[in-house]
């Protein structure tokens, strides 16, 4: 297999600029992979998919508004885009203008709060020391929330409640776990009402995530690992479960790093692609991703390479919204 057999034609004006109307609203592709048949439906519909013995898994990882824009030492604007902690103040982060920003150099954001680069990363990242009272105050104070790049405009206060899902807990993530931004409270007691159970996981979705995969032989790929936990009243849950439908792709690899690492915390570098054998997800909500990634590659992995691709051409012709704030897809 070549990176290139993951690749589809989409046009720029589908790439959700926006979040939907209502939270609920966006539209949902159903992929039956045992008859291989697609079903255009509404996200709203999930629930008529799940019945009693199904287990829901969600990401409950809250998304850090991460993207500090401040002010250099000696003039010019600076941008720290915090990636994870590696002490309450000492931070990986990725910065701009990299090359004017190299070690000793300091960041203002406000009157109380700055950041001074300590150290570098094997990848272009730094190290930067937050200096400030309360740090994730001071976050929540002056950060932006950290959009994708293909989201052409500037974040908006509304971001800071859309770009989070309604069931987000634990702070930790660089991006949203997509797949759970259309739920809300309705929707998840309907689930229930459906005879689904309701599990938490946490993966803190970091740039690994969505790191390009820059040669053709990709399974030479190593992903950047990201932290997980899981509950032991939630793997009971997953356990339990007659089928575990898995809520985005970090639901995806957080429960299939504990089936095979057998434990329930700690960091994962799982690479799912086209012959993985799954361990104990049996079916996926899942947004749209872009293409050459390891989030489609995951996808292929369990909706079959040919059916997967054949969705995305469909849902392409049908005009689907793509990525972060589009539609999504259930895998059946």
């Amino acid at each position: 297999m070549l990176l290139s057999d993951f690749d589809y034609d989409l046009p720029e004006e589908l790439i959700a600029q926006e979040p939907p109307a209502e939270r609920d609203g966006g539209r949902m592709l159903v992929l039956h992979r045992e008859s291989q048949r697609l079903e255009d439906r509404r996200f709203r519909d999930l629930p008529e998919y799940l019945n009693d013995g199904d287990c829901l898994v969600l990401n409950q990882s809250r998304v850090l508004p991460s993207r500090l824009l401040g002010q250099r030492e000696g003039g010019g604007e600076a941008e720290v885009l915090l990636l994870e902690p590696i002490t309450d103040s000492d931070w990986r982060a990725l910065v701009r203008p990299g090359r004017k920003l190299g070690i000793g150099q300091r960041v203002r954001f406000d009157a109380d709060f700055s950041a001074e680069i300590v150290g570098r990363g094997e990848r272009g990242e730094r190290v930067v020391r937050l200096r400030g009272d309360n740090i994730y105050a001071a976050i929540e104070r002056v950060g932006h929330m950290p959009l994708p790049p293909y989201i052409k405009r500037d974040d908006r206060l509304e971001d800071r409640e859309r770009y989070q899902t309604v069931f987000a807990r634990e702070r930790g993530s660089v991006a949203a776990p997509t797949a759970g931004l259309h739920f809300t409270d309705e929707i998840l007691a309907r689930c229930g009402a459906a005879g689904a159970d309701i599990a938490h996981v946490t993966l803190h979705v970091g740039l690994g995530t969505f790191q390009p995969i820059d040669r053709e032989d990709f399974e030479q790929h190593h992903l950047h690992s990201e932290r997980y936990s899981i509950s032991d009243q939630a793997w009971e849950k997953i356990e339990a479960a007659r089928r575990v439908v898995a809520v985005g792709t970090t639901s995806v690899r957080s429960v299939e790093s504990a089936s095979i690492r057998k434990e329930l915390a700690g960091n994962t570098d799982l690479f799912i692609y086209p012959g993985y054998r799954f361990q104990r997800v049996g079916a996926v909500l899942t947004n749209f991703h872009l293409a050459r990634t390891s989030l489609l590659l995951l996808v292929c992995a369990f909706a079959g390479t040919e059916f997967a691709l054949a969705a995305y051409r469909h849902a392409v012709e049908e005009k689907y919204r793509f990525f972060s704030y589009g539609d999504c897809m259930l895998i059946l």
